[in-house]
C-alpha cells in the first residue's frame, strides 16, 4: 500500500515567500500547491482538497482572515487545517485570525526546520502520528492511558487528580489546537458546574510543574494548546 501524502496549500501574494516554502515542504514530501490571492486560493483548494492551508494575513483584495472564514463555510472545507502565516505579531491580529476559525499563527519570518516542524505538529492533528490505541495517548516521551488515569513521562508513572488529568487529556488529544476557556470548560467541568478562569489557571499551573513546563503552551488572549 502507497503512503499517503499530506497536501499543503500555501497562500500569499509574495512570491519569493511562496518558493521559499514550498522549497522546503517539498523537501518533506508534501505535495504543495501555491496560490497568490485569497480567491485563487479558494478555487484551489476546493479542486484539491488540502489538509492544511497556510494563508497570509495581509494580502489585497481578499485577505487571509476573509479567506479562512470562506474557507469554514464550505461544507467540503470547513475541517481543513488553517494556519496563519504573517509578519504582524499584535495580539489583536491573533486573536481575529482564530476568531476566524484559524487553527495555528506562524510569525514571519521563520527558519526553515521551525517552519517545518511546526507543519508536521499541526498535521499531527489528523491523527497521522499520534498514537491512540487501546485508550493509550502516546506523543514523544510522554504517554497518557485513558483507561488506568495514569500518565507516564519519561520513565516517571504519575497518577494525577481527575481533573488534572481530563484537562491534559484533553489538550493532548489534538496537538497545534487552540482550545479556548469555553472549551475547556465544557470538556473538563461540564455545564452544570460553575468554576472560574482562575480554576483552570491553577491546573495548568500544577500540570506545568509535572511536566518540567513542557507541552502546554499559552496563546494570550485566547486559551490554551498542547505541542511536542
Amino acid at each position: 500500500m502507497s503512503e499517503v501524502v499530506s497536501k499543503i496549500l500555501l497562500v500569499d501574494d509574495e512570491p519569493d515567500i511562496l518558493e521559499f516554502l514550498s522549497y522546503n515542504l517539498a523537501k518533506e514530501g508534501y505535495e504543495v500547491f501555491t496560490a497568490n490571492t485569497g480567491k485563487e486560493g479558494l478555487e484551489i483548494a476546493k479542486k484539491v482538497r488540502p489538509d492544511l492551508v497556510i494563508l497570509d494575513v495581509m494580502m489585497p483584495e481578499m485577505d487571509g482572515i476573509e479567506t479562512c472564514r470562506e474557507l469554514r463555510q464550505n461544507n467540503d472545507l470547513k475541517n481543513v487545517l488553517v494556519a496563519f502565516l504573517t509578519a504582524r505579531g499584535e495580539d489583536y491580529s491573533q486573536i481575529a485570525g482564530f476568531d476566524a476559525g484559524a487553527d495555528d499563527y506562524i510569525t514571519k519570518p521563520i527558519k526553515p526546520r521551525v517552519f517545518v516542524s511546526r507543519v508536521k505538529a499541526l498535521l499531527r492533528r489528523s491523527g497521522e502520528e499520534v498514537s491512540k490505541e487501546d485508550n493509550m495517548l502516546s506523543l514523544g516521551d510522554l504517554k497518557i492511558d485513558r483507561e488506568k488515569y495514569l500518565v507516564y513521562y519519561g520513565e516517571t508513572e504519575m497518577q494525577m487528580p481527575k481533573k488534572e488529568f481530563e484537562l491534559l487529556y484533553l489538550l493532548a488529544s489534538k496537538p497545534g489546537k487552540v482550545f479556548n476557556r469555553d472549551e475547556i470548560l465544557r470538556s473538563v467541568w461540564g455545564q452544570e458546574v460553575v468554576v472560574g478562569d482562575r480554576t483552570i489557571d491553577v491546573h495548568i499551573r500544577k500540570l506545568r510543574e509535572k511536566l518540567d513546563d513542557k507541552f502546554i503552551k499559552t496563546v494570550k488572549g485566547v486559551g490554551y494548546k498542547f505541542e511536542f
